[in-house]
């Protein structure tokens, strides 16, 4: 019993909850803010990049490898490492403005370079998973490989990538928290200075509570996405 109530005690206190509310709270809209920049960012530099990935022709072989070397190296490489780069390197080149940017902004350039590139192999499968029939019509129709692109390629693969892309931005709204290394004052900090402070860890569970008002809904109306479009799919296979 005395161990049971030590537990409650160190981790389940409702007085530190409360009282850790809204320091925490203050850094979780750190998060939130990093989280949406990031996701803007992301969505239309993957895009690109998928694209570029898929030209045609020997002309675009240097394009294509560049294309392939960013993905390799940024979905190879840890996210704390990349955020060390970014966050320790980046300042100590001094480069006059890109050396003087802020703690979060530095946190922000790390989650697009990591996240653009496993959003740039979503979108590449949605692309890719088009049938080669769309392009041959739209070229028939005289449209050219940009235009074939721009009409008829992408809207029909960012549709079908939709619940994918959710389930990558989850992941991206629970890795803001892993950039505090770089000193990001955000949600997991905040709950562990108040924890040094304290002496106990509710904070800890505060910002665990931000974090799954957050990513469990998301993840609910993407495994909806899926079931409607599994759904459509059998509904037109019949």
């Amino acid at each position: 019993m005395h161990a049971l109530h030590q537990v409650l005690h160190a981790f389940f206190n409702l007085h530190s909850f409360t009282l850790a509310m809204p320091d925490v709270w203050a850094g979780f809209q750190v998060n939130l803010k990093m989280m949406v920049v990031a996701e803007v960012f992301v969505l239309v530099l993957a895009l690109g990049i998928a694209i570029v990935r898929g030209l045609p022709g020997p002309a675009a072989k240097p394009l294509r490898a560049l294309a392939i070397a960013y993905t390799d190296f940024f979905r190879g490489t840890p996210i704390i490492i990349v955020a060390f780069f970014i966050g320790f390197g980046l300042p100590g080149l001094q480069l006059g403005f890109i050396s003087n940017l802020s703690f979060t902004t530095y946190g922000i350039i790390t989650l697009t370079l990591v996240y653009t590139a496993y959003v740039t192999e979503v979108y590449r499968a949605g692309i890719e998973s088009v049938h080669a029939s769309q392009r041959a019509a739209a070229r028939s129709l005289g449209l050219t490989y940009a235009q074939t692109m721009r009409y008829v390629i992408v809207p029909q693969a960012v549709r079908r990538v939709i619940p994918p892309l959710l389930n990558d931005f989850v992941g991206l709204q629970k890795d803001t928290s892993i950039v505090y290394v770089i000193g990001v004052t955000e949600a997991a900090s905040l709950a562990q200075q108040f924890s040094t402070t304290n002496g106990d860890f509710p904070s800890y569970l505060v910002a665990a509570v931000f974090f799954i008002l957050i990513t469990i809904p998301l993840a609910r109306f993407t495994d909806h996405l899926v079931a409607a479009r599994e759904r459509r799919e059998r509904a037109q296979a019949f």
